[in-house]
């Protein structure tokens, strides 16, 4: 019995290295779904922050992971599917919570575009190699806070300067270190599968 698997095509992202079958689409179906689940569960893992409305979460990191990992159109839908979920009532945002009259909803907007950005670039082999994974990750977490910063502003009465303060400021560091993660992740993935490839 053969382990060797079909050469990485370019363009490719890790979950394009399932094996293929005639259910596609059922298996595309479960890795949104898996996504989802993923980035509900890694929410859960929360940190409250003094003076912030925002707990720091594992749900970036999921939400990066899943896009890099799936690609932009099932990273997309994947984030999708988790922040219509929760809307409509499913406690699997940070702390469970659900709905979307929270001053932290922006940031969920922000991951489904951040999860797409991070799809597109990991088709261009961008979670490869350390440097770009971390230039992925990064404006990843810029466009996670560029939609979730003012929406906490304008949610809240905050001005801008004072979101910064309570919605960016207090997450670079553990940020950083879930780019650090990454960085390791994710081109350790790649060598291992272009190993057996």
């Amino acid at each position: 019995m053969s382990t060797a698997a079909a050469p990485v095509r370019p363009g490719a992202v890790l979950a394009d290295l399932l094996p293929a079958s005639r259910t596609r689409y059922a298996v595309d179906a479960a890795l949104v779904a898996g996504g989802a689940a993923l980035t509900g569960l890694a929410a859960q893992i929360a940190l409250p922050v003094p003076g912030s409305p925002v707990p720091v979460t594992g749900q970036t990191f999921a939400a990066l992971l899943v896009g890099t990992a799936l690609g932009a159109r099932r990273g997309f839908f994947s984030l999708a599917l988790y922040a219509l979920v929760g809307m409509a009532g499913m406690p699997w945002f940070a702390e469970a919570s659900s709905g979307y009259a929270m001053p932290s909803f922006g940031y969920i907007l922000g991951m489904l575009l951040a999860a797409t950005v991070a799809g597109a670039l990991a088709r261009r082999g961008a979670d490869r190699s350390v440097l770009r994974t971390a230039g992925t990750m990064v404006l990843g977490s810029a466009i996670i806070y560029a939609v979730g910063v003012p929406y906490l502003a304008l949610a809240t009465g905050m001005t801008l300067s004072q979101a910064v303060a309570a919605g960016l400021t207090p997450f670079l560091i553990g940020d950083a270190l879930k780019a650090a993660l990454a960085m390791g992740a994710l081109p350790a993935a790649w060598k291992l599968l272009g190993r057996r490839g």
